[in-house]
């Protein structure tokens, strides 16, 4: 994400720091699904306040620009800038993602589901698998 392009006053669409996990991988996990919550519960915020609720207004094909976006900028990091940076930029491509999924009426839940059915599978089975488009 640029620097700017989260507007003043977005910092309440965060999940404070005392509720970020701990727990271990369980609660590194949960942050995800609390996060998700968060974003559900911006959709209605108004939009001059709440930074999700600006993006959410812009529609799934904006939604889904800028999740390329951050994506890039995730590749980016992880070639040319660093452990830190491809760490900020994975975030914000995470948060990005779930954003998009609220905006277009995927539930986390569903995405778990999808990524549970695919575990212990080969990669290279479960793409054969695939329906042919």
């Amino acid at each position: 994400m640029e620097t700017g392009d989260r507007p003043p006053g977005a910092g309440n669409d965060r999940i404070a720091p005392e509720n970020a996990g701990g727990e271990g991988v369980a609660g590194d996990l949960a942050v995800l699904d609390r996060l998700f919550r968060v974003i559900e519960s911006r959709r209605d915020a108004d939009p001059e306040k709440s930074y999700v609720a600006r993006l959410l207004r812009k529609g799934p094909a904006k939604l889904a620009q800028k999740v390329g976006e951050e994506a890039v900028e995730t590749a980016i990091a992880a070639a040319a800038l660093g452990h830190q940076a491809l760490v900020e930029e994975s975030a914000d491509l995470l948060f990005h993602l779930l954003v998009l999924w609220v905006g277009t009426g995927v539930q986390a839940s569903e995405v778990w589901a999808e990524l549970a059915r695919r575990e212990g599978i080969s990669g290279v089975d479960e793409k054969k698998a695939r329906p042919k488009a």
